[in-house]
């Protein structure tokens, strides 16, 4: 697209377009979550206003890059398009539906008595009874008065309630849960005991449900909740009792959960943590393991879909890189299949209708750079087999950082390969820190090829027309 001069004032007006509104005259279905909706198609995913952010993957923003993100457009056409230039339609703004001030923290009224919480937690979360009882003692859990929701409360270090999450009781449908208003997310329902040892969890029903599945010595021990994945209370409960040197975490049995499994370790490990462990429910979560035990049958967990994908991906570089060799010029080679699928991932629709060939030109750059990897390793004395390349390349992949939509990923291509290229260029001699910058880029250019290829795989069908999608489906047949 040709380069179009947008004015503060229109990009400011294309930021502001209420999501809510755009999506749903998009036909996508919402579900109300708290202030917020969540999306159904990608249910990681809640808007507000003209603000949206991805739980699963800590990513958000506003409404252009929204559009850029999730309707695969450039900068020039998402603005056009939100400003309606194009299609004539006039987005709803945020400003004609601003939310009201937010108020500040208070505890919803205490119910004289805990008769409907007691029956839900026990009969239908299976919540053992004498765990219940110790929170409730402590008041960090009660029902509360209008409307017998179960309220779990959240202390700071001077024992003032900051944080509150409220789940409902009814057994019908969908319970209702969200934070009371002014919540602050450092403080969530926690407890501390005097061991080294905090346990990690999404969500209070979590938690108590791992408690009851472990009740020996379990006070001595402490638990944190992270309000969904965030990780706030989990560094200010560390923070606060620094005696707390092991930290196990117990997230979701989900895509979600595995990818913040892996972003906590990151952060952890930067703060200078080393003890650090997981512990994966058999099912979704640890009260669908309760409900098991119990009978019930449970929701089932759900790994996660690209660390399943990845091991075919990742093996059909075997013979390719067996079949390159003896190839004279392996860099010449890898820029000739840079150059080729550049035009092919300009846009989803292009990519998806040429796929196969797009897989090829990604394989062959992910097999070139491993190539030219072990050639590098060779010369410096340092010889590889391939079948470790491959491995170590298959074991240094992470979920959590396999972000972005197409174009991102198509960006990053162009940047590793003219990255490489900056370095072949050089002619005075190589240092062993060159090497070494030269072989990191190569392992770069690889994962980011491979990403890529799972892109294509799981995500490019859908955004084919439901024509297109039908005559593929009956070619392959």
């Amino acid at each position: 697209m040709a380069y179009i001069h947008f004015t503060d004032e229109q990009k400011q007006q294309a930021n502001s377009v209420d999501l809510v509104d755009f999506l749903q005259r998009q036909g996508e279905q919402l579900m109300r979550s708290g202030r917020e909706w969540r999306w159904k198609r990608h249910d990681s995913v809640t808007v507000r206003g003209n603000q949206w952010f991805r739980h699963s993957r800590k990513e958000g923003g506003h409404a252009i890059d929204f559009v850029q993100q999730f309707y695969d457009m450039s900068f020039p056409e998402a603005v056009s398009f939100l400003l309606g230039e194009d299609s004539g339609v006039e987005w709803n703004q945020t400003v004609k539906s601003a939310p009201a001030p937010r108020k500040e923290f208070a505890l919803p009224d205490a119910n004289p008595d805990m008769r409907r919480v007691f029956a839900y937690l026990i009969k239908q979360r299976f919540i053992d009874r004498e765990v219940l009882s110790h929170f409730a003692h402590e008041k960090l859990i009660y029902e509360d008065k209008k409307y017998h929701n179960a309220v779990f409360v959240g202390l700071d270090e001077n024992g003032v309630p900051r944080h509150a999450n409220k789940r409902g009781t009814y057994t019908h449908g969908e319970p209702y849960k969200g934070n009371v208003e002014g919540s602050d997310p450092k403080y969530s329902f926690h407890w501390i005991g005097g061991s080294n040892v905090l346990y990690v969890f999404e969500a209070p029903v979590d938690m108590l449900s791992f408690i009851t599945l472990h009740q020996d010595g379990w006070k001595q021990h402490s638990y944190v909740t992270l309000d969904g994945v965030s990780e706030h209370a989990l560094l200010c409960q560390l923070k606060l009792n620094p005696y707390l040197k092991s930290v196990v975490l117990c997230l979701d049995h989900d895509e979600a959960g595995i990818e913040a499994v892996g972003r906590l370790k990151d952060i952890l490990y930067e703060k200078g943590y080393r003890d650090i462990s997981v512990m994966q429910s058999q099912y979704k979560d640890w009260n669908e393991d309760l409900k098991a035990k119990n009978g019930v049958s449970p929701i089932p967990a759900r790994e996660h879909p690209k660390l399943e994908l990845l091991p075919k991906v990742v093996g059909e570089l075997h013979d390719l890189c067996k079949a390159l060799a003896t190839h004279k010029d392996i860099d010449s080679f890898l820029a000739e299949c840079a150059e080729a699928v550049g035009p092919l991932l300009a846009s989803g629709k292009t990519a998806a209708l040429n796929s196969e060939a797009v897989r090829e030109c990604l394989q062959c750059m992910a097999a070139s750079s491993l190539t030219a990897m072990q050639r590098q390793l060779s010369q410096m004395e340092q010889p590889v087999t391939m079948v470790q390349l491959i491995q170590k390349l298959q074991d240094s992949y992470r979920p959590h950082e396999d972000r972005g939509w197409l174009r991102t990923k198509a960006e990053q291509l162009r940047q590793d390969v003219s990255n490489i290229s900056r370095q072949l260029q050089t002619i005075s001699i190589r240092t062993l820190e060159d090497k070494e910058k030269l072989l990191s880029s190569y392992q770069r250019l690889a994962m980011d090829s491979i990403k890529t290829i799972m892109f294509v795989m799981q995500e490019l069908p859908s955004m084919l027309p439901v024509q297109e999608q039908a005559a593929n489906c009956s070619m392959t047949m």
